[in-house]
């Protein structure tokens, strides 16, 4: 009974004292905000078809549809161009800070709220890609993305520095931004915009009242007992959204892969070979070429991509396997990019990938790459050294000669 019990008290200890898998969440925050980043700039001169008013799915026709199936999107909030371009340029800056990792709260929500609002205007643009980007940004929201390779985390560093030197670091920034987000979510709820599905405007109200919490603790609290209550609340809701995005990413992979085993082409081996030869998935169409010449290897392909995805979820307790198997995936996704030319849909998936990738890797590719940073970065000139001071009281002309002996006892410096 005592093993069982100390198992449960780590097992509580290690989900309430840590956010798990820092790096993880890091290289999917990075990914993802990468992955919509530059969809937007490369659809940037199209925008308006895309998803604006010049689009064949009118402003009309997106509003039939999210009045059905209570969809949210802010773009549905006015039909005037100038509205449009100002939520494109909000998505498009929200995934650069995002990228960077500045104020990750409240960027992670902002980047939620343009990928819905452009992804529930027009929900036929999307090559697969954009339904893992859907999922995954709300999940998003509730990790704590940004404890390693970002601004934040540099912020942090050095706001512990400077309490350390007895000093009292002072975010003006924040208050700010959190006033400015909050009047304009209060005046959307008072105009009736947040009326269709209650679970977004649900999130952002409460994204918006924690971090309320958090700040007038931090401020108010006279011991550190509330701050730790919040840490562990924090911690909980971070590991529960990893546990669940990992599911997520499960089930498309054995999803996938079982219905794959339910198709005839798959089964006989041939499955591979018919998108090579669209016309609409062949950017390279001699590369493609090259890849179906050979029927054995097209089968294998085809046969080892089901039996990676069907048992890819049973390999997560053997963590060899594992690896091997992620390899192959994200090789696959690779190759999808370049071959069938569905870079973005790749991007998405390898970013869903990345949270079941070993820490010690990744530890090895940040540190390779602070390593290049640091030879790219020109060395600092060292300033001269000041001179040293002169104590109070010395008399000037020099440095006071040895104290006076009286008595066999040395007399007082001056």
């Amino acid at each position: 009974m005592n093993r069982v019990s100390l198992a449960v008290s780590r097992a509580i200890a290690r989900v309430t004292d840590s956010p798990l898998g820092p790096h993880q969440t890091a290289v999917l925050r990075i990914g993802l905000a990468l992955t919509w980043l530059l969809f937007l700039l490369r659809e940037y001169p199209h925008r308006q078809e895309l998803y604006g008013p010049d689009g064949p799915w009118d402003w009309d026709l997106a509003a039939q549809l999210v009045s059905t199936n209570q969809a949210f999107t802010v773009l549905l909030w006015s039909d005037s161009r100038l509205w449009f371009e100002a939520v494109y340029a909000l998505a498009v800056l929200a995934s650069l800070l995002l990228l960077l990792g500045w104020r990750t709260r409240t960027m992670s929500v902002l980047f939620m709220g343009g990928v819905l609002a452009l992804q529930n205007r027009s929900v036929f643009m999307g090559d697969g890609g954009d339904n893992v980007l859907h999922i995954m940004a709300i999940y998003l929201v509730f990790t704590r993305c940004g404890q390693v390779w970002s601004l934040d985390a540099r912020r942090a560093r050095r706001a512990d520095e400077a309490r350390a030197r007895g000093e009292r670091p002072r975010d003006r920034l924040g208050p700010a931004l959190w006033a400015v987000l909050g009047s304009v979510l209060l005046l959307a709820f008072l105009a009736g915009r947040t009326d269709g599905d209650w679970f977004i405007p649900a999130v952002l109200w409460g994204v918006w009242l924690a971090l309320a919490v958090w700040r007038l603790v931090g401020r108010l609290a006279r011991s550190g007992q509330p701050r730790i209550l919040l840490d562990v609340v924090a911690n909980v809701v971070h590991n529960g959204a990893l546990l669940v995005i990992m599911a997520e990413a499960c089930l498309i992979y054995a999803t996938a892969g079982w219905y794959k085993v339910q198709g005839s082409r798959w089964q006989d081996g041939t499955a591979v070979h018919y998108p090579l030869h669209l016309e609409s998935f062949s950017p390279w169409q001699g590369l493609a070429d090259l890849l179906s010449a050979n029927g054995t290897m097209v089968m294998l392909v085809t046969y080892v991509t089901v039996v990676v995805q069907v048992a890819f979820p049973f390999t997560l307790f053997n963590r060899r396997v594992k690896n091997v198997l992620l390899t192959f995936m994200i090789m696959e996704h690779a190759v999808i990019a370049v071959v069938l030319g569905l870079p973005f849909f790749s991007l998405a998936m390898i970013a869903a990938d990345a949270v079941f990738l070993p820490t010690s890797f990744l530890r090895r590719i940040g540190a390779l790459a602070a390593r290049a940073r640091g030879r790219l970065r020109p060395p600092a000139s060292k300033a001269p050294a000041p001179p040293p001071r002169r104590p109070a009281g010395l008399p000037p002309g020099g440095p006071a000669g040895p104290a006076p002996v009286t008595g066999g006892v040395p007399g007082a410096r001056t």
